[in-house]
């Protein structure tokens, strides 16, 4: 069992979801809502939205992805910590996910933000100015899903640092 969270730490460090594309359907909306409204009890959490890209039929692929690779990084502050939502990334069982947000606290001083990509991924300057890369799942999918199921587990993951009974083993 993992020590119980110091709530004090989380003060001065932020995490930030920032994704590309607004979430449109309202189940999604409502269990995301609820989700952000639950972590507030535990840490500054908030997540910013990247418009989606314009005319993307007249881009190819590669186009597409530097566009939203650049809406990303202009995000990305000196000092933030940035990490990848990626299917090629780390995975982790929720408690693991728990011991890594824990982790992160004693090291990551300002923001720890975690990107979702556009349809196609992240472009080439993304993955050289991230972190890490992470995954929630070998599985793919929809962006709204995705969020959904991060912010989920990252509730998941401050109810067992604070040995709640949320999470069952």
């Amino acid at each position: 069992m993992l020590p119980i969270f110091v709530m004090k730490k989380l003060e001065n460090m932020k995490i930030i979801l920032l994704a590309i594309g607004k979430t449109d359907a309202g189940y999604f909306v409502e269990a995301i809502n609820e989700y952000q409204k639950r972590l507030e009890h535990y840490i500054p959490f908030e997540i910013q939205i990247i418009p989606d890209i314009k005319n993307t039929k007249s881009l190819t692929m590669e186009q597409q992805k530097e566009k939203e690779g650049e809406l990303i990084l202009k995000n990305v502050q000196p000092g933030d910590y940035l990490v990848l939502l990626d299917d090629k990334g780390k995975e982790y069982t929720s408690m693991q996910f728990a011991s890594y947000i824990e982790k992160k606290t004693h090291t990551v001083s300002k923001r720890l933000i975690f990107a979702i990509g556009g349809p196609y991924g992240f472009s080439e300057a993304v993955y050289q100015k991230a972190n890490e890369k992470l995954t929630l799942s070998r599985m793919t999918f929809s962006h709204q899903m995705v969020r959904l199921i991060f912010v989920e587990q990252l509730y998941r993951a401050m109810t067992i640092l604070n040995n709640e009974p949320y999470h069952h083993e």
